[in-house]
């Protein structure tokens, strides 16, 4: 500086921003927020409730007036005592604050948010399904006298969609704990035994008049788009299994699945469950869908399937992306090609997200719960077929 300068701007001199200022009162909103006391909130209930006489803290009942025919309660705030009204806190009724398995029946909003079926109506078609049988199950760990069959139904469904633990499905549904493990064991063995006898293959005229309009014009000879997905699982504890099940894609433990579904959205095949160390050509190769194909059918998938030489005795094609192989570049043929390959190819990504909004694919499975992993893996896929139709008939 030079001699005999001096500061213009001082701290109480300068003036501050708008910003800066409403800044400033966002801070003290929050410091006041922050600094609540119950006992000044406990005061307040007091004084509304028109008792005539003030309360210092730490008053008990016997020191707080009371008006006649009112009986206070007490509420413990850390070392404090303090009476409050009776009629301080709004009353409920049973009907409004409870929650019950016929309210979540009767409520089709409540019902998809815990079953992903949207209304009473699916349920109940979704259940008939079963058949008869689901009235004379055999459980596994002994038999279960409640809940009723059809709300044990809706215990496997809230599981599967929303992970709930034993522990909470207990508390709602008024069962033991060892109950709800039982029950869950029991329906999804015998939920996929059931519907594992449905023939998910449709007919290749049936795939045809259901595929949408631009996909049938493209490749009018597709049978089944496939695609790969895993779901992850606990670590194991043995070595040689947790060999097995490790991914490299995943980077952990999972369990992996082959996924195949019909150009129109019907999820028509659903492989067995592997070790998430498996290539998806190690499960085609254990499948039979080269020999489901019809001659001159074609399937769609993506650049892992290397499984050309599986179809080929069976006169089936394959449609997947071009690999760069030793060039760089790709010619504009095969750009234009691909890029219609992976428009329809898309959809069973669309199909896998649907299956996974059960929530039990995409946390990992317990040990009890991988050993049904392909069981558990095929229910989810299968209630997809029981909702609306998410590929659009244009497309």
């Amino acid at each position: 500086m030079k001699p005999g300068a001096v500061p213009s701007q001082f701290r109480w001199t300068k003036t501050s921003s708008p910003a800066v200022i409403a800044r400033r009162e966002r801070a003290k909103q929050k410091e006041r927020s922050n600094n609540f006391s119950p006992a000044i909130f406990l005061h307040q209930s007091i004084d509304a409730c028109d008792l005539g006489a003030e309360v210092e803290v730490g008053a008990t009942v016997n020191e707080v007036p009371v008006l006649q025919n009112q009986q206070p309660t007490t509420t413990t705030v850390g070392t404090m005592t303090e009476p409050i009204c009776a009629n301080t806190f709004p009353r409920f009724s049973e009907k409004e604050s409870y929650f019950s398995i016929e309210m979540l029946m009767e409520n089709d909003k409540a019902l998809h948010f815990f079953t992903g079926l949207e209304n009473s109506t699916k349920f109940n078609y979704v259940f008939q399904s079963l058949g008869p049988a689901a009235y004379k199950l055999n459980y596994f760990f002994g038999q279960v006298s409640k809940p009723k069959v059809e709300y044990q139904f809706l215990l496997v469904l809230m599981k599967l969609r929303q992970r709930k633990c034993n522990y909470e499905l207990a508390l709602m549904f008024g069962i033991e704990e060892k109950a709800v493990y039982n029950i869950f064991v029991t329906w999804v063995r015998f939920m996929a035994l059931q519907w594992r006898e449905i023939d998910l293959w449709p007919s290749k005229d049936l795939v045809h008049f259901y595929s949408p309009e631009d996909f049938f014009d493209k490749f009018p000879d597709t049978r089944v788009v496939l695609d790969g997905t895993e779901c992850p699982v606990n670590k194991p504890k043995q070595p040689v299994t947790q060999q097995a099940t490790f991914s490299k894609y995943k980077n952990r433990n999972t369990v992996k699945v082959v996924v195949g579904s019909t150009p129109g959205g019907l999820v028509s095949h659903v492989s067995p469950a592997y070790g998430g160390s498996v290539s998806d050509r190690h499960i085609i190769e254990r499948s039979d869908i080269p020999k489901m194909c019809n001659p001159g059918d074609s399937i769609m998938a993506d650049k892992g399937f290397e499984v050309q030489d599986l179809f080929a005795p069976h006169d089936v094609t394959v449609n997947i992306p071009t690999f760069f192989k030793k060039t760089n570049r790709l010619s504009g043929k095969a750009v234009l090609s691909d890029r219609k390959i992976a428009s329809k190819r898309v959809h069973i990504e669309r199909i896998i997200g649907l299956g996974k909004t059960y929530k039990i694919l995409t946390s990992p499975l317990g040990h009890a719960e991988t050993q049904l992993a392909s069981d558990i893996i095929f229910i989810c896929f299968m209630l997809c077929n029981f909702r609306s139709c998410i590929v659009p008939s244009t497309s």
